[in-house]
């Protein structure tokens, strides 16, 4: 038997999960070595077990899939992230790329295009579902959206954008210092600059904000 690639699966829904799990264990060449129920237990995971690749995710309470995807390529450079969701969001496409992700898939997918998908990214490919690779160009800076216009979201940084996230999630400041350990007078001035950059100075319209540019589900 050749190499194994061992893998972890991240999603906050049991069913999925375990879906996930039965299905990538019947393939000959996949092993899945634990499954999370959020991005927090998945870096508790990728410390111990130091999996080949991570299939994440990307819309989880906690911990944003895409600070976990930082937090992992910073740990163990060689361990891979593709995405996953059920949804298809400029925003989402936007962060993938910022992260620099190997891919990003859709639950729509059937159950062999998304083996053949973490295949592809296990082999030291990028995968995008054709969806999205439709929305995307290759240009003389890399893979970028196509045709995307400069909106508000993307004149945050990525901090700023973890730290609306939390917001429009409910979360308060003192727990989101905790989330993403950092002080709370941290998070109250990446709270003013978000307010300042959006022109948005109301903690429900920021969530709305979030809602509409495809950061949190509604």
């Amino acid at each position: 038997m050749g190499y194994m690639t061992r893998v972890l699966v991240v999603d906050d829904h049991a069913l999925m999960r375990d879906m996930l799990r039965e299905r990538l264990n019947q393939e000959p060449d996949l092993e899945v070595i634990g499954a999370a129920s959020n991005a927090e237990e998945a870096m508790l995971f990728v410390e111990d077990l130091a999996p080949d690749l991570v299939v994440l995710d990307i819309d989880m309470p906690g911990l944003s899939a895409f600070e976990a995807a930082r937090q992992i390529r910073h740990l163990l450079p060689d361990t891979r992230v593709l995405f996953l969701s059920a949804y298809v969001q400029d925003g989402y496409i936007s962060q993938v790329l910022q992260v620099r992700a190997c891919g990003y898939a859709t639950k729509g997918n059937s159950p062999e295009s998304l083996i053949a998908c973490i295949r592809k990214v296990a082999q030291g490919g990028t995968c995008f579902s054709g969806e999205i690779e439709r929305r995307l160009e290759i240009g003389v800076d890399g893979v970028r959206l196509a045709n995307a216009l400069r909106t508000r979201a993307e004149t945050l940084t990525p901090r700023e954008r973890e730290v609306l996230i939390h917001l429009a999630r409910g979360a308060s400041k003192k727990v989101i210092a905790k989330t993403l350990g950092v002080s709370v007078k941290t998070v109250e001035q990446h709270c003013i600059h978000v307010m300042q950059k959006l022109d948005i100075h109301d903690r429900v319209e920021l969530a709305r904000f979030a809602v509409r540019e495809g950061m949190v589900e509604p």
